[in-house]
């Protein structure tokens, strides 16, 4: 299973590479990572996804804090969380299929930022689904790069999980 880790930290030199090198030595897979400033001044936010067990998850938990620049470390995979990813896309785009990739890219509520003669390039921000659903629909028509950043997370203030309303709402459906 996939757990997204937010791990505060002392915007310091070399606080990520010391815990890259923690994932590397202990053999553990960081397979997405995003770093910003947090909201006080001096401290940064560390999202990641991580494979692993609950076990593995709480080995991963015990070793961060061992580092003397993480703050808080918090499994926010079961919490009620918004989710965004952003992603660049160019895609072949033809006379013949611009105007069909350009309804595509409304439809997923993206939008075009740069166009040449025989290409779009698209930004898409999103979950993680949305970014694996405009990719595959997108890649008929010749996808010639993709730069995609990692998921960023911030827990629901008002606990409501709406990953949980969406099943609900399918069921009802």
């Amino acid at each position: 299973m996939k757990h997204t880790l937010s791990v505060l930290v002392e915007d310091e030199a070399g606080v990520l590479t010391r815990i890259a090198g923690l994932f590397a030595r202990r053999g553990f897979n960081i397979e997405s990572l995003a770093v910003g400033p947090a909201e006080q001044m001096g401290v940064s936010r560390i999202t990641m996804m991580v494979p692993g067990d609950d076990q593995i998850i709480e080995q991963i938990t015990k070793q961060l804090y061992k580092l003397i620049n993480v703050l808080k470390v918090q499994d926010i995979t079961e919490v009620p969380c918004v989710e965004r990813e952003l992603m660049l896309i160019k895609v072949n785009a033809t006379s013949a299929n611009r105007s069909e990739i350009l309804e595509l890219v409304q439809i997923f509520r993206a939008r075009v930022v740069d166009v040449s003669e025989d290409s779009l390039t698209v930004e898409v921000v999103g979950d993680p689904g949305k970014m694996v659903a405009i990719v595959q629909v997108l890649s008929r028509f010749g996808l010639r790069e993709i730069a995609r950043t990692g998921k960023i997370a911030l827990t629901r203030e008002s606990g409501v999980n709406t990953e949980y309303l969406k099943s609900l709402q399918s069921k009802l459906q």
